[in-house]
C-alpha cells in the first residue's frame, strides 16, 4: 500500500518567498520547503496495481503548460479557529482544467476523490488545538505576491509519515504539452 496524490511542485524561488510568512503560533505546524506543493487529486492509501492504473490514466491528460502567480493568503476553517493557512494562485482556470480532466479519468476508473469543491492552493501551515486568529495576517497578506510558477508538468507523489511531518517522493512526472 502507498499513500499517493497528484500535484504540482513549487519552485525554490517561490518556496523562499512563502516561508517568510511563518510565525511562531502555538499549534501551528508549518510546512517545510520540501512539503510545499499544490494538490490536484488525493488518492489516499492504494495498492500497487492502483498506482499503476492511476499513472496510465494520468498519461492520457492533454493540457498545455501554463503560468501561475502565487499570491494572496487564505484559510480553511474560521478566522478564529483555522485548520489550514494557504497561499492562493491566479489564474485558477488552467489548474481547474487540469484537475477536471485528471479527476474525470480517475473517477471514471473507480477512484474516490475528495468531495469538497476543488480550490487550488499551497498549504503553508496546519493548526491544531487552540484557536489562533489569522485576521491580521490574512489582511496583510491579501495582496502579497510570492512569485510565479511555470507549470510544465504534474507529478504523482508518494507521502510517507516522518518525524517532521510527511515526506514526499515523486513517483512519476507527467509533462504538459501543447
Amino acid at each position: 500500500m502507498a499513500r499517493v496524490f497528484f500535484g504540482l511542485e513549487v519552485s525554490d524561488e517561490v518556496a523562499r518567498q512563502l516561508v517568510v510568512v511563518r510565525q511562531p503560533w502555538e499549534g501551528a505546524r508549518w510546512q517545510s520547503r520540501q512539503q510545499l506543493h499544490l494538490t490536484l487529486a488525493f488518492l489516499g492509501e492504494v495498492q500497487a496495481d492502483a498506482v499503476s492504473l492511476a499513472c496510465q490514466l494520468a498519461r492520457q491528460v492533454k493540457a498545455p503548460p501554463f503560468r501561475l502567480n502565487v499570491q494572496g493568503l487564505g484559510r480553511f476553517g474560521s478566522v478564529e479557529r483555522p485548520r489550514i493557512l494557504w497561499a492562493g494562485v491566479a489564474p485558477e482556470e488552467p489548474v481547474h482544467q487540469l484537475y477536471e480532466q485528471l479527476a474525470g479519468y480517475l473517477q471514471e476508473a473507480g477512484f474516490t476523490l475528495d468531495n469538497h469543491p476543488f480550490k487550488p492552493h499551497i498549504t503553508l501551515s496546519r493548526f491544531r488545538g487552540k484557536g489562533v486568529s489569522l485576521a491580521g495576517l490574512l489582511a496583510a497578506g491579501q495582496d502579497c505576491v510570492f512569485g510565479a510558477l511555470d507549470v510544465t508538468e504534474f507529478v504523482l507523489f508518494e507521502s510517507t509519515p516522518g518525524a517532521e511531518g510527511s515526506v514526499y517522493k515523486v513517483l512519476e512526472r507527467f509533462p504538459l504539452v501543447h
